[in-house]
């Protein structure tokens, strides 16, 4: 199962596929390419340094948000992906691009959708005062965090937790989950 993976920042999700797939763990998943939205990035930096290819489609380096949408796009599109993820992706897709993944973009998002869907969901979580959060894998689709669920796990909030502390609890889970996944997509397209 060919996939290309998303990042904005330091891709620590995208390191915990990048060591599944290395030790065998997730052995029907390649890693195409990874991409980022902008220069500097750490999860492409990674990347590089484990041999796979990168591309950057920087978002400022486009006067219409419409025009980096489609140069996204057509640039995931040139690997020929099973699975686009998006991994701590911080940029919102336009219809070009769901059309064009339409059932194939995955994206993890930390808290139990559809609650506290955004940006900020361990924030808005806390904010509210719950006292069990979590993490969601999902279908994106072109709305805001929506789209079919495909895994889901509860983290409960602690009450000393802060948003940092409660973000890398569920990250550890958000890991885990993500490669539940891919593990599940790979042995369904490998049967088929």
């Amino acid at each position: 199962m060919r996939i290309v993976v998303l990042v904005s920042g330091t891709g620590s999700n995208l390191q915990a596929v990048i060591d599944a797939v290395a030790s065998g763990e997730l052995p029907d998943v390649q890693i195409v390419a990874v991409g980022a939205d902008k220069h500097g990035t750490y999860g492409v930096q990674r990347s590089a340094d484990a041999g796979i290819e990168t591309f950057v489609v920087n978002f400022k380096d486009y006067p219409q948000r419409s025009e980096w949408n489609h140069a996204l796009t057509e640039k995931c599109l040139s690997y020929q992906p099973d699975y686009v993820v998006s991994s701590g992706f911080m940029r919102i897709v336009g219809e070009e691009f769901i059309n064009a993944f339409d059932g194939t973009y995955i994206n993890t998002h930390p808290a139990l959708l559809p609650s506290f869907p955004g940006a900020h969901g361990v924030r808005d979580a806390l904010a509210y005062g719950v006292k069990v959060t979590g993490c969601t894998v999902h279908i994106a689709d072109a709305g805001v965090d929506t789209g079919p669920i495909l895994r889901q796990e509860a983290v409960t909030v602690l009450p000393e937790d802060t948003e940092d502390s409660l973000h890398e609890r569920i990250k550890v889970v958000e890991r885990r989950l993500l490669i539940a996944t891919l593990a599940d997509l790979a042995a369904k397209q490998h049967s088929s």
